[in-house]
């Protein structure tokens, strides 16, 4: 699966009484999709993952996944504490027509993840996913950072597809890339156009060839054809969409907005965002001037939002992630208790942060 560019990592909007509110994740997610972003992460460490049941979890991948339009690169959270529960979720998400799966190290026992215990998991998952297994390095959340080394090892396995690492260390970016250079090549289906062929536009019904073409009569409309004085009439035939390969090898993704940039020129094919969710043009801008080759301009790009995101993402966390989605008019709302909601003044600040950065 190819999974570069920009990526938002979605939150997920609860009612006051705190139940999924799936009308603003369908309203989140349809807007996203008339975006530049190359994908969505659903149920990541933005999404509140760790704060929804797994009946929860899987309503939310299935309604963000029919709610988004079928080019848009679909990853899924499914980390959990044990194989067992991770490869449960996974297999909803591979229902719901998901194209990857994000799993992060479990964390309650964190202090007895040893080399091999974590190498074990991350196999075992890998093994058995219905899906590509993206790995999830988020040190800030789940007390344990994936070493360097066991990245390189993992990056071998056949199911194992990349990393996002949230670390936002410019130098573990290029480790990892450096490390994993030589990590087995894979054969992936892309457009035409070489951007990721999703499994949901994979699995779309064929759509009618707008350009008609001519075909003999059939046999049921031959007395029609007959009495207007025609042979021929003029039907469409139904296409599918048309892909191609390309090989890819080992994908680093960044984790930071902060550091985006110097992540995508250590190497990094893309970026998962928090910063996405609520303004995902300045983040596109960002790798297209880099993809453009205007290093000028994607340091001004970088620059103007290396700030908000810095307080907004870093600072205030989930709940700044959620209310600066209001200001710009996604759906984002309270965070689930026990995290707290920003005070009229941290309000007042996000608003002025994102004053010249709205979508």
């Amino acid at each position: 699966m190819l999974i570069e560019g920009v990526f938002a990592a979605v939150t997920t909007p609860f009612y006051p009484h705190e139940r999924v509110y799936f009308r603003k994740i369908e309203a989140n997610m349809a807007r996203y999709s008339r975006s530049l972003l190359a994908g969505m992460v659903v149920l990541g460490s933005t999404g509140e993952a760790i704060m929804l049941d797994d009946a929860e979890s899987r309503d939310v991948l299935q309604a963000s996944a029919e709610a988004t339009a079928p080019e848009k690169v679909l990853i899924a959270g499914v980390g959990r504490e044990s194989v067992g529960a991770t490869l449960a979720l996974a297999e909803a998400a591979a229902g719901a027509r998901y194209d990857a799966v994000l799993v992060r190290p479990p964390s309650y026992y964190a202090g007895q993840l040893t080399k091999a215990a974590v190498l074990n998991y991350f196999r075992s998952v890998a093994d058995q996913s219905p899906l590509p297994v993206i790995l999830y390095n988020i040190p800030k959340c789940v007390p344990y950072q994936i070493p360097i080394e066991v990245i390189a090892e993992l990056a071998g396995h056949p199911n194992i597809i990349g990393i996002k690492d949230s670390s936002g260390s410019v130098e573990r970016i290029q480790a990892a890339v450096e490390l994993t250079r030589n990590a087995p090549r894979r054969t992936v289906t892309v457009t035409p156009l070489f951007e990721a062929a999703t499994a949901r536009m994979l699995a779309a019904p064929a759509e009618p060839d707008p350009t008609l073409v001519r075909a003999e009569v059939l046999a049921a409309g031959a007395g029609a054809a007959a009495r207007s004085g025609t042979g021929t009439t003029t039907v469409a035939t139904p296409t599918r969409a048309k892909t191609r390969s390309r090989e890819v090898g080992f994908q680093v993704l960044a984790g930071s907005g902060s550091s985006m940039l110097p992540s995508l020129e250590a190497g990094a094919c893309g970026a998962i965002l928090a910063f996405a969710a609520f303004a995902p043009q300045a983040c596109q801008e960002i790798y297209l001037a880099w993809k453009d080759h205007d290093p000028k301009l994607a340091a001004d790009k970088q620059q103007r939002i290396a700030g908000a995101n810095n307080r907004i993402a870093g600072s205030l966390g989930i709940a700044g992630v959620k209310y600066a989605c209001d200001f710009n008019g996604f759906y984002g709302g309270r965070p689930r208790a026990p995290l707290l909601g920003l005070t009229a003044e941290e309000k007042a600040e996000v608003e002025r942060l994102l004053a010249e950065i709205r979508n």
